[in-house]
């Protein structure tokens, strides 16, 4: 079987200081948002993001809304970010049994992976990709068709995990096997979840 794991809110537990550093960004602008905005955003990548935070009518060019949320993020991802319960025994028995393990998020790599790496977990996936490396956001079927590509498997024999509805349904339409996963900031969300994938759980123990 082949495993995609999202990032923030699936393998870490970064989605708190993740929606700290993009809110901060609105809140310090005196920005007006939707209630839903994380919901919106966590597919997007952080240019996404930064494009999105524009049309909302924050001024800043986004070179610099970019620079902003590296410098309200860097050292929690460098140096403080946890992984989520379970996961490193999961992902070690996963790969013991000859799965393929593979990350896909909107993390940019300058972030993503230093963490991986500091958390020890780098080397057990056989590719960590984030939306950086494509020119579709996870809220685009597009980006899981190119993902299987790289990867080099069939779609089919995908199995999707993210804790954020607009990637999965994404993922979804797409043609991937999806697992919800819970998380705190999308605890609202999680009847809607349940309802569209294939699978949910509270945490990795459950895979």
């Amino acid at each position: 079987m082949v495993y995609i794991f999202d990032f923030d809110g699936t393998l870490v537990d970064s989605m708190q200081q993740w929606s700290e550093k993009m809110l901060h960004i609105l809140d310090e602008n005196n920005i007006a948002y939707p209630p839903d905005v994380i919901k919106i955003i966590t597919p997007l990548g952080d240019r996404g993001t930064a494009e999105y935070f524009r049309s909302l009518g924050v001024k800043l060019p986004v070179g610099e809304i970019l620079s902003l949320m590296d410098s309200y993020a860097m050292e929690e991802y460098t140096h403080k970010i946890p992984t989520k319960p379970y996961v490193r025994e999961t992902l070690l028995r996963l790969k013991s049994e000859g799965h393929s393990l593979n990350v896909l998020t909107s993390s940019p790599h300058k972030m993503l992976d230093v963490c991986l790496k500091r958390l020890g977990l780098y080397g057990l996936f056989d590719n960590v990709l984030s939306s950086d490396d494509f020119s579709f956001t996870k809220s685009e079927p597009e980006i899981y068709y190119e993902t299987a590509r790289r990867i080099g498997a069939d779609i089919g024999d995908c199995v999707f995990l993210d804790d954020n509805y607009n990637a999965v349904s994404a993922a979804k339409k797409a043609g991937l096997k999806t697992i919800g996963v819970y998380d705190d900031t999308s605890a609202e969300f999680e009847g809607e979840m349940r309802a569209l994938c294939d699978g949910y759980i509270k945490d990795f123990s459950e895979i």
